[in-house]
Formats: C-alpha cells, structure tokens, sequence
C-alpha cells in the first residue's frame, strides 16, 4: 500500500506568523515521498473518526474526535451540545456507528468524552505535560486512493483566549475539522482542534490534552444519555433534588452553606446538576459591589489573569425567567442576574451565574422612590424586611431568586468589604473552590 504525505503548512491562516524567507512559513503545499515520515500514522487513523451529530433525524453538526480509551471518544462539547447522537464513521473505513451516550462532559473547557458500545478502537495517546512552544503540529485526513494526508503547522505558544488555557496553532483549522486531534512529532495527541475569533481575527487552537486526562480521570461509571445534557431533570432526578438538604460553597474566604428553593425547580435542577459535573469548580467570585453582595459562576474566570475583563462566558444556554411571588431580594437570598433589557428581550437568565444578597437596610422613604422608578409595589413583609434585615430591593421583581443561605454570611460580609478595581473585580483574587451536595 503506497501512502502518500502531503505537507501543508497553513503559517498564516488570517494571522501575521510569516516569517520571510523562511520555507516553514510557505502556504504551498510540499509533497514527500518520505516512508520513514508516515510511519505510524496509518495505525492512527482507524481511532480518528468523522461525524455528523443530530437531533433525532435532523443534522446538526459535522466534526471530529478520536478515541481516548477502547470505547470512548472525546470531541468538543458544542458540536454536541444540542444533539441526541452522532454518527460517525473511523477515517480509516465506510462503516457507520451511533453514539447516544456520554460519560464525561466539561462545558467550560469544551469538551465531552463520548461512550459507544458498537466499536472498538486503539486509543490515541496524549501528550503528558505542557508542549513547547514553536513544536511541529500535524493532523491526518483521508484521502481517495487510501493515501494519507498530513498537514502541519506550528505551536504559538499556550495562552488564556475564550475564558480557558489553549494552544495556538498556525494549523487552518476548518469547521468541518473541529473535534479532530491535533498531534507532535511523537505522533501524541496534544489536544482536541477548533477555530475562533479572538482579537479581531480567526485563529485557530487546540484544547490540551490535559483537560482532556482530567475529564477522562473524573468519568461516569454509568453512561448518560447525550438528551440530558441539554434537558432539565427528569422525574428520578427532580425528586432527589427536592431532598437535597443543602450545598456546600468552599471558598477561599470560608464556607457559605445554602438551600436551593423548589418553587424555582428549573434552576435548583441546573445547579445541582452543574455542580455535580464540577463546573463551578475554582471559578473566582469575580464580582463584588459594597450594599448589594457577591457574584461567581462565570465560566471565563477558571483561568483569568490579572487585569482580565470577565463575567460575560456561561456554559452554553440560558434559562427562562421565574419570579416567584413572595420570593424577594432580603438579605442571603440567591439570585440569578441576566443580560441587560437592550440585550435580552425576553429576560433570560444567565446559565450558571449566579449572586448571593448581602444588601443593606432602606427607609420607607427609598421604598417609596424604587417603587416610582421601577413600577413595582413593595408588600408589608417585604418592607418590613428591607428596614430591619436589608437586601437589595431595586432587584425585585425583574431577577430570578432560587436560594438562600443557610449559614455564612459572615463570610459572605467579609467577602464584600474587599478592595475592588473599577469593575468590582477583587484586587486579590477569591475563588469558589468546589460545590459539595449535602444529601
């Protein structure tokens, strides 16, 4: 079996990489009839495969993944997002096989590892470690004739873009490719590949292959069907939830114990379920405003750097507005904030921020001027709540409450006296370490 290597090296792909005179930075493509270079790489290509995801029979996305363990094939998050299976085929082959199960999902990492009872495979090694700037990057295609194509490029360096730690690539990385592996000279996978725009142009990345090691370490013994990532509870579960005694916030402040309400179901379920997967995981209570309270659950904090403009990155989808009569912003409730009006016209609620109320006390007096200015009647026990306990009244009736605090707030007051910058990010940085479920 002849293969053939085609080396195209994509330097520029809408960025200003070229270096003049330099051959590496050509955009030609180089032919080779090297054996030495291809060898190993047609062992590979039967654990990479090509899919398309739908939702029951309509088409959705086109992508690839690879094979991490015998049966399990990790691809990005959002080309499955909205799916009910995939399709896929292995490069190597004509076959066919479904997958409509998942045993591992990191949303702000964009990534998900994929069960599939059908099919077998090798799985691709990853690369240990941080890769080195300036190492040759290479992914495989098949080509007609059973040739082999492999395309290289180089590794910029690893960078904080789209709220995480990727890899810049001078790979092209086109959208029909996003999910494949993009591998090193040792023929290891460093990361899973996609494109974006990132400082006014397209640029393409790889997510590391270190995150892919530790969702595979934090794997489902029991697979999950792909439906339920985009679904709320089923029945079994939202009977769970509404005997969860509480949640468990570690923070670097101290712990905040909270409920989570049943009459806001919808939310309680989304919590619980992103904190299960680990999702609020060292994310940073990014923002703090003295007399109102404290804000976390942004997915671009995980990794920001100092002076980094966070807060506007959630895990994918938003959730409708509830406002619930009888439920209002007195001090230790929890709330979820959204969008602003201009933005968001039917006021849906961010996916996974959410704020915990401090506030302060208000005179009837300032009762009466938010009453005017936001068209929105304060009750009896409402009022008598904001003179003696405080909160954040101004937020009544327009914000989705699902919880309340339990026991913390002294942490919650220790918190909110912190120096901030001029975006109420705190100066020294303060993380919510991890959420446990108090069952």
């Amino acid at each position: 079996m002849l293969f053939l290597i085609m080396g195209l090296f994509f330097f520029s792909c809408g960025r200003k990489e070229k270096v003049a005179g330099d051959p590496a930075n050509s955009t030609a493509a180089e032919k080779t009839d090297d054996q030495n270079a291809i060898a190993g790489w047609e062992e590979i290509m039967p654990s990479v495969v090509k899919f398309n995801s739908y939702d029951g029979d309509r088409i959705l996305e086109t992508g690839q993944g690879f094979f991490i363990a015998e049966n399990l094939i990790v691809t990005t998050y959002s080309l499955v997002s909205r799916a009910t299976k995939i399709v896929f085929t292995p490069l190597n082959e004509n076959v066919k096989y479904t997958s409509d199960k998942y045993v591992a999902v990191d949303r702000i990492n964009d990534l998900v590892i994929l069960y599939c009872d059908s099919i077998k495979r090798r799985p691709v090694e990853l690369f240990r470690g941080t890769a080195p700037n300036s190492a040759k990057t290479m992914y495989i295609s098949a080509a007609s004739e059973k040739t082999i194509q492999l395309f290289s490029g180089k590794l910029l360096n690893l960078a904080t873009a789209k709220g995480t730690k990727l890899y810049r690539i001078t790979n092209c990385v086109q959208k029909s490719n996003f999910g494949m592996p993009i591998f090193v000279s040792n023929k290891q996978a460093i990361g899973v590949a996609f494109s974006a725009i990132e400082s006014y142009e397209m640029q393409s990345f790889a997510i590391p292959s270190v995150f892919i090691s530790q969702l595979l370490e934090k794997k489902d013994k029991r697979p999950g069907t792909l439906a339920s990532l985009r679904s709320g509870a089923n029945e079994k579960i939202a009977a769970q939830n509404r005997n969860i005694k509480g949640l468990l916030l570690e923070t670097d402040a101290g712990n905040i114990t909270v409920r989570l309400l049943n009459e806001t179901k919808e939310y309680r379920d989304n919590f619980i379920k992103l904190a299960k997967e680990g999702y609020f995981d060292s994310l940073l209570i990014h923002r703090v405003i003295k007399d109102f309270g404290i804000q976390s659950g942004a997915a671009d904090t995980r990794y920001a750097e100092k002076g980094d403009i966070v807060g506007f990155k959630g895990p994918g989808y938003t959730i409708p507005a509830h406002i619930v009569p009888g439920l209002f912003h007195k001090r230790g409730m929890i709330g979820s904030p959204r969008k602003p009006d201009t933005k968001n016209e039917r006021l849906r609620s961010d996916g996974s921020q959410f704020y915990i109320v401090s506030g302060r006390k208000y005179s009837d007096t300032e009762l009466d001027e938010l009453e005017k200015e936001n068209s929105y009647k304060f009750g009896a026990a409402q009022r008598e709540a904001y003179k003696t306990v405080g909160g954040a009244p101004h937020l009544d009736g327009s914000y989705t409450i699902f919880g309340e605090v339990i026991s913390g707030m002294d942490v919650v007051d220790q918190i909110v006296r912190v120096e901030t910058d001029n975006d109420w990010r705190p100066v020294k940085d303060i993380r919510l370490k991890k959420i446990t479920i108090l069952k």
